[in-house]
């Protein structure tokens, strides 16, 4: 099953492979998380299965003729036999997509598909792969209190003389880890004193930057007028809004843009002006979307279906 292979891998590339007048693999993108239990996911993309998308978008079809060097009609034959062959063969057994996931028909007779879940589309989390945080170990300290021996604090008059040696000795011990942690505690709080100084000192600076910017005076003199001309979309553009645009050509004067789209218009296009070029030029579009997903497929079509050319582009 060689078709099979090959939507394999186009589902690395593209969020949707449509199977001509048989369905459709999805993929849908999850971010990386983890459990509460510590367990890491990584990113990933799973599979799904629409039957109802079986309109030829020409990716299968162009990337199976590439790949087997030959014509695109010879590779959409090719690919209307094996969807037949699939189509009875799913009347009576399970259809398996190596890596992607089964399919077979109900109780009811509808098609139910079963992803594998083994194999991960997302190309961004390539190498990643699910792990268990291992528990941190919390060391503590013991207790000089607690572990120093009882007896010491327990005297009489006979065992006193015994430990007078002794005593000395735990005295400028004491003495010496109370003025460690005092000379700790006075570095840790004036440095800290002196950072908050800073900052406060900083902000003030700004403060008055500010000022002096807001009551200086420019005098810039006299600006001559500019007269620009603006080129009206057919289609509403919504600010901040990311486009995906299928472009028929790039056209240096706007009257020849406009005629472009009225005849692209006249053909049943959704056309428009895009965004312009760096160096200036009116670029119209077939169409623009704001879905990637019907641009690609308006694309595909145009380019393998109507052998037109067009390119994409995406508008941010």
């Amino acid at each position: 099953m060689r078709l099979a292979l090959y939507v394999q891998q186009l589902l690395f590339q593209h969020e949707c492979v449509t199977i001509p007048n048989f369905g459709a693999f999805l993929t849908r993108s999850f971010e990386a998380h983890v459990t509460p239990k510590g367990r890491f996911f990584p990113p990933r993309r799973e599979v799904n299965f629409n039957q109802l998308l079986i309109s030829n978008d020409g990716i299968l079809a162009h990337y199976f003729a590439e790949k087997e060097a030959i014509p695109y009609e010879h590779a959409l034959r090719i690919i209307e036999k094996e969807v037949s062959s699939w189509k009875r063969r799913l009347q009576t057994q399970t259809l398996r997509f190596p890596k992607i996931g089964e399919i077979h028909l109900n109780t009811a007779r509808k098609i139910e598909f079963t992803s594998w879940e083994k194999v991960n589309f997302d190309l961004k989390a390539f190498g990643l792969k699910v792990f268990d945080r291992d528990p941190l170990m919390i060391k503590t300290t013991p207790n000089l209190m607690e572990n120093s021996n009882k007896d010491d604090l327990m005297f009489t008059p006979e065992k006193k003389k015994k430990t007078s040696n002794k005593s000395p000795l735990l005295k400028y011990a004491a003495i010496g880890v109370i003025a460690t942690s005092l000379l700790s505690a006075a570095y840790y709080y004036g440095d800290q004193y002196i950072t908050e100084e800073r900052i406060l000192a900083q902000g003030k600076a700004q403060q008055q930057i500010e000022k002096n910017i807001q009551e200086a005076a420019f005098d810039l003199g006299s600006i001559d007028p500019i007269e620009i001309n603006l080129v009206a979309s057919s289609q509403d553009v919504i600010p901040d809004k990311i486009y995906y645009s299928v472009i028929a050509g790039s056209f240096r004067i706007v009257e020849n843009a406009e005629r472009k789209v009225s005849q692209l218009v006249d053909e049943g296009y959704p056309a428009a002006i895009a965004e312009f070029s760096p160096e200036g030029l009116y670029r119209v579009a077939y169409g623009r979307y704001s879905n990637k997903k019907e641009a690609i497929n308006m694309l595909y079509f145009i380019k393998y279906t109507l052998k037109e050319e067009a390119w994409y582009l995406e508008e941010k």
